[in-house]
């Protein structure tokens, strides 16, 4: 587990809903797990990304501007929602530090697997810009390091947080070095992109994977797009790592997002992950935390995914939502326009 309280100094404010508080909640839960104690886990301090990683991914000048808003004490990169403060630009290089040195302790094989508990997180951001409380994108930075210095030529990049994560998408929407799969709600009115029939150009046609949900969709939808589309899908593209963009607002009490997912649902998730990474690709696999808002649940959705992935004893207890028929029937109806899509390129029922 790759953490810092670096990670606490990235300060967006009293009121945000990305704020240091989640991750106080996130190691208040994993403390109260006492998942720590079992011996699987092992927690490792984050190294500071260099701009040339960051490069990998993003445009130098927009690096050069966030760098030069924090030097200046501060404020909105978009015209939305991404604060930054005085300590945000080197936070936010631990964060792309953090996942790398996660990525890198796999790929010596000194661990089986990883989760890099970050902030800010990292999958809205693009090339040129900030987006959707996200500066620096954690995750396709990785997997650009995995094609580029590891010279991988199949990484999977699984996003599995309420929103549609389009930086990644755009990052890789032309190269079939990385297949990206997003589970995520109706994406109109943000971010706009992860609509079924957004499925890459060029060499990456067929490579890019959006299921995108109806507001409400439950575990039972949710779980079965992951067994008749996700798992198919990534056993024929034979992946030789997993980036999972973890996020956890997908849960029914997120204040953000629109989803109506169980504590124990979102924990099956990262179990079913975890062994299709051992299935595929000698379990190399790393975990990378996006949203998750819900201060009262996020720290036991955290310590769930953590003990899936390493193979830990814990129960996530939950109520379980009840879901209406309308909202089962539109997300039934997803999945058969998603595998009517992907058929052109995928073996799926």
């Amino acid at each position: 587990m790759i953490f810092s309280p670096q990670y606490y100094r990235h300060n967006t404010g009293k009121n945000h809903p990305e704020s240091a508080r989640r991750l106080y909640a996130i190691i208040k839960g994993i403390e109260k797990s006492k998942i720590l104690r079992t011996g699987n886990l092992q927690l490792i301090q984050p190294e500071r990304a260099r701009i040339e990683d960051v490069e990998l991914v993003h445009g130098l000048e927009y690096i050069k501007l966030v760098e030069a808003v924090c030097k200046s004490g501060g404020g909105l990169l978009d015209l939305q929602d991404t604060v930054t403060s005085p300590e945000s630009f080197e936070t936010a290089l631990y964060a792309v530090g953090g996942t790398l040195k996660a990525v890198n302790l796999i790929m010596k094989r000194e661990f089986e697997n990883a989760f890099a508990l970050v902030r800010p997180p990292g999958h809205h951001a693009g090339k040129y810009r900030a987006c959707g409380f996200c500066i620096f994108n954690n995750v396709a930075i990785a997997a650009k390091h995995l094609t580029t210095k590891y010279k991988l030529r199949r990484v999977l990049i699984l996003d599995v947080d309420a929103h549609h994560g389009n930086g990644t998408q755009e990052t890789f929407y032309e190269t079939n070095k990385a297949l990206y799969i997003s589970l995520h709600e109706d994406p109109s009115s943000f971010p706009g992109t992860g609509f079924v029939d957004e499925i890459g150009e060029g060499e990456g046609l067929g490579c890019t994977v959006n299921i995108p949900f109806p507001f409400g969709t439950g575990d039972r939808i949710y779980l079965k797009a992951m067994n008749e589309i996700v798992k198919p899908i990534i056993r024929q593209y034979k992946p030789e790592f997993i980036l999972v963009s973890a996020g956890f607002d997908g849960h029914y009490a997120d204040p953000v997002a629109n989803l109506s997912l169980s504590a124990p649902c979102i924990q099956q998730i990262h179990e079913m992950t975890a062994r299709l990474a051992t299935e595929v690709c000698q379990g190399r696999l790393v975990s990378v935390l996006e949203g998750g808002y819900s201060l009262k649940y996020v720290g036991k959705l955290a310590a769930s995914a953590i003990a899936a992935i390493s193979q830990t004893s814990y129960i996530a207890k939950d109520t379980i939502p009840l879901t209406s028929r309308n909202i089962e029937f539109q997300g039934a109806k997803v999945i058969r326009e998603v595998k009517k899509v992907q058929k052109a390129f995928w073996n799926i029922d």
